[in-house]
């Protein structure tokens, strides 16, 4: 073999040390990143997540798959529930995106949606487990000088139909006749897993009205019906996406920064609203409410969570509803009527059991407090 010199053996020695030392090394990064701080907020389990990016999009699949996302194009992925979270790709063009919102169904494929003015709202697809991106849809409202239009979130119905519901533009801006100056909340829809959307019919939003990109989770379904919450706390709901239905919550309202943040149902009749202000995270008044009508209806919690709450999610393993907000974590056992506390950390979205904040912020939900014994028995 031509070009090989003699070495020491004393040299080949201390190369091998070094290698080894160097491999153990490695070794012991590697596994790190892949365990938890050792640290707790409450019930919840700190993760080491690898990002300092502000996290608000979280989506939890079966057999240990979860992804996140955030600020920065920042896109998360986990094969084995937490053990190793893996940096993702950047989406082409998306460096300074954020990505309020994610949506998969396997841990090959997820579409991720940015929220920001006009075409900073984007929507990107990958197939290959976060190795490559393609973007497939652009905020079409974007063009629009006067109303270009900010996405809030993203929901599929089932592997195939999707909506985008987003900020009230202009009736002109749209392909409806709702008359030009008409405040619409505008609604993309898809019926092919997010290859295409086309605009859904819009809804008449009130003057000063909007939705929240909080923690991609201001619309919910169940069962075949569509509920969104909105800044006037008004919850509109929909068997068929077509014909509307507003009812009003008694959730904090009259400004920009408070109304319904989130909603999630157990099923078609029992379900929870928060929000809240998110510029006084500290009060408690008007942070949750309850249904049992599918949302005709709408009560105040009688015990409320600890402050402004963003996400709001049924735990079925525990048959309790978690709610989490940027001053903590409650639980209720009576499908909203009372909550307790759990934690006060930083909180933004929820996938149980994961819950996802700011400077990457990651936990999952560990052993909770014991029901109450005065708790009412869930089954309204």
């Amino acid at each position: 073999m031509y070009g090989l010199k003699a070495v020491p053996f004393t040299a080949v020695m201390i190369f091998m040390r070094k290698t080894i030392l160097l491999a153990f090394v490695c070794a012991l990064a590697f596994v790190s990143s892949g365990q938890t701080t050792g640290r707790s907020s409450g019930p919840w389990e700190l993760e080491v997540s690898g990002t300092t990016a502000g996290l608000r999009g979280v989506r939890a699949l079966s057999g240990g798959v979860v992804w996140a996302s955030g600020t920065g194009g920042t896109v998360l992925r986990s094969e084995d529930s937490g053990n190793e979270w893996q940096q993702c790709a950047t989406p082409p063009a998306a460096g300074k995106l954020d990505f309020r919102g994610v949506w998969a169904w396997d841990a090959q494929t997820a579409l991720v949606l940015s929220s920001g003015p006009g075409d900073q709202s984007r929507l990107y697809e990958t197939t290959d487990g976060c190795s490559s991106w393609k973007l497939v849809f652009t905020n079409p409202d974007a063009a629009n000088a006067k109303n270009p239009g900010f996405w809030d979130g993203i929901l599929f119905l089932d592997r195939q139909r999707g909506l985008i519901y987003g900020d009230p533009v202009l009736g002109a801006a749209r392909t409806h006749s709702v008359g030009e100056d008409a405040l619409v909340i505008p609604i993309q829809k898809t019926q092919d897993g997010g290859r295409t959307w086309t605009a859904a019919n819009p809804l008449k939003a009130l003057a000063g009205e909007s939705s929240f990109a909080a923690s991609n989770s201001a619309m919910a379904a169940n069962e075949g019906w569509i509920w969104l919450g909105t800044s006037k706390a008004r919850v509109l709901r929909s068997r068929d996406g077509a014909d509307w239905q507003s009812a009003q919550t008694p959730l904090a309202s009259g400004n920009d920064s408070s109304g319904v943040f989130s909603l999630a149902f157990r099923d078609q009749r029992h379900g929870i609203a928060v929000g809240g202000d998110y510029r006084k995270p500290e009060g408690a008044t008007g942070t949750a409410a309850y249904t049992s009508d599918g949302g005709e209806h709408w009560s105040a919690a009688g015990k409320s969570p600890h402050g402004f709450r963003s996400a709001v999610a049924w735990d079925a393993k525990n048959q309790a509803w978690i709610t989490v907000g940027s001053n903590g974590s409650d639980i209720s056992y009576d499908d909203g009527e009372t909550w307790q506390w759990l934690d006060g950390g930083s909180w933004n979205a929820l996938s149980l059991p994961w819950a996802v904040g700011p400077n990457g912020q990651i936990g999952k939900l560990g052993m909770v407090p014991a029901k109450p014994a005065a708790a009412a028995r869930v089954s309204r």
